[in-house]
């Protein structure tokens, strides 16, 4: 019969209610973002046929790989939040802050933070989707 997991704290309770907050609004970002740069394959690509289609471009092409660290960081909030194992808050804690540097986007530093402040600035829908992520993690 497997031990019973310690009941969590009112910090971890709190720090779960944070990180699943950031994680609805990582995921507007991420949708919003991938919406903006489907428009912009189509455009000098082809059009795309499909959402199996599009999720394997989204996942093996190069257009979109700049997406990716998005993509694994909401992958590694939720499993942190969803986990049956105990977990530490300094480790939740570090997945706020690397979503906090993650979503900075910049002229210079990152391929990331640069393809990010051009979403940004090209696109209102990950604009609005930024903004709102600024206000949840402040």
């Amino acid at each position: 019969m497997p031990a019973a997991h310690p009941p969590k704290t009112p910090e971890m309770e709190q720090l779960h209610r944070r990180l699943n907050t950031a994680h609805g609004a990582l995921l507007r970002v991420h949708k919003a973002a991938l919406d903006h740069e489907r428009v912009r394959y189509e455009r000098v690509h082809r059009p795309v046929n499909g959402p199996l289609e599009f999720l394997k471009l989204a996942l093996n092409d190069p257009w979109f790989a700049w997406l990716r660290p998005m993509s694994e960081l909401i992958v590694q909030i939720d499993e942190f939040v969803s986990s049956k194992e105990p977990t530490e808050l300094p480790q939740g804690e570090a997945l706020l802050n690397q979503a906090r540097d993650l979503l900075t986007p910049g002229e210079t530093g990152s391929a990331f933070a640069r393809e990010y402040h051009r979403a940004v600035t090209e696109s209102p829908e990950v604009a609005m989707a930024h903004g709102d992520w600024r206000r949840v993690i402040a």
